[in-house]
C-alpha cells in the first residue's frame, strides 16, 4: 500500500493502552500517552528495529503471529485484530462505484419496503451514504434519507443530537463502522475527502477518527426523542450484504409488547402503512 496505513494504526492504538494495563509502571515523566515503542517491541517479543521499521512503513509484511503478538500488547478486540490484519494483507481497492451507480440486491429492496413496512431499514454502501430506506426508517430520522452520508449527518446535522438521546455513542458507532467498511482503504479519495470534511468542522469527529476504533456489522441500542411519538427505546441491528462492495442492511426493531413497540407501530400508522 503507499500510505502507511499499518503504521498509522499501529501508533494510534500504543498511545491508548495504559502501561499499567499491561503491567508496565505508570505515572512518572511520560513523553507518550500510551506505551513507547520500546515496550510494544518488548511485550510481543520482536526487536525494537523491527517495530520501527512497522511504524515507519519500511516493513509492511509482518507474519500473522506478529501481528497476533501485537494485537494482544495493544489490547485488541477480535474486530480490532482483524482490522489489523487487513491492513498488513489486503490491497486497498481505491475507489468504487459511485453512489449514483451503486445498486441495492433487488430482493433486498423488495423486502424492506415490502414486507417490513413496520421495522425501520437502511441500507449504506461502504462509504456510509444511505443507498436506500423504507420510508419509516426516514421518519424515523433524518439521517435516514437516500443520498445522505450518515456519518457527515452525525456530526453535522444539528437535528440529530437533539434526536438521539445517546449521540455521543453514536457517534462512537458512526466513526467505527466508517473505519471497518473502509478497511485498508484509507487513502480512497472519497473518504479523504470525507475525513478532511469532517475533520475542519468537528473537533469530535476529528478526535473519534484518530482512535482507529473499529466496529462491523452488529447489534447495539438507540435511544431516540421523537417529536412525534416520545421517547423510543430500539435495538438495531447491522448485516453485511452478501455479494456488495460492502454495502451494510441496518434495521432497528423494539422488544415486542414494550411502550416502543406501540410507539413504533404508532409512527408507522402515520405513514398509512
Amino acid at each position: 500500500m503507499s500510505a502507511n496505513h499499518l503504521g498509522t494504526y499501529l501508533r494510534a492504538r500504543r498511545d491508548l493502552v495504559d502501561p499499567k494495563d499491561v503491567g508496565l509502571p505508570g505515572g512518572g515523566r511520560r513523553r507518550v500517552p500510551g506505551l513507547r515503542r520500546e515496550e510494544v517491541a518488548l511485550l510481543a517479543g520482536i526487536s525494537g528495529e523491527y517495530y520501527l521499521r512497522l511504524e515507519q512503513g519500511r516493513d509492511q509484511n509482518p507474519s500473522p503471529a506478529v501481528l497476533d503478538a501485537l494485537a494482544r500488547v495493544l489490547r485488541l478486540d477480535l474486530d480490532a485484530t482483524r482490522h489489523l490484519h487487513a491492513l498488513a494483507t489486503l490491497t486497498p481497492r481505491h475507489g468504487g462505484p459511485a453512489p449514483d451507480d451503486e445498486r441495492v440486491p433487488p430482493g433486498i429492496e423488495q423486502l424492506i419496503n415490502t414486507s417490513w413496512t413496520g421495522t425501520p431499514a437502511v441500507v449504506l454502501n461502504r462509504y456510509m451514504d444511505v443507498l436506500t430506506a423504507n420510508p419509516l426508517a426516514i421518519a424515523l430520522s433524518p439521517s435516514n434519507q437516500p443520498g445522505i452520508n450518515a456519518v457527515r449527518s452525525a456530526f453535522l446535522d444539528l437535528r440529530l443530537r437533539s434526536l438521539y438521546l445517546n449521540w455521543g455513542e453514536m457517534t462512537i458507532r458512526a466513526v467505527a463502522g466508517l473505519r471497518a467498511l473502509v478497511g485498508p482503504d484509507g487513502s480512497d479519495p472519497r473518504i479523504v475527502e470525507l475525513v478532511n470534511e469532517l475533520s475542519a468542522d468537528s473537533e469530535t469527529f476529528r478526535r473519534l477518527w484518530a482512535r482507529h476504533d473499529v466496529s462491523p456489522a452488529g447489534a447495539g441500542d438507540s435511544q431516540l426523542d421523537h417529536p412525534r411519538v416520545g421517547r423510543l427505546e430500539l435495538r438495531y441491528e447491522r448485516l453485511l450484504l452478501a455479494g456488495t462492495d460492502g454495502q451494510l442492511l441496518v434495521v432497528h426493531h423494539a422488544v415486542p409488547d414494550s411502550p416502543s413497540a406501540r410507539k413504533l407501530a404508532q409512527l408507522a400508522d402515520t405513514l398509512g402503512t
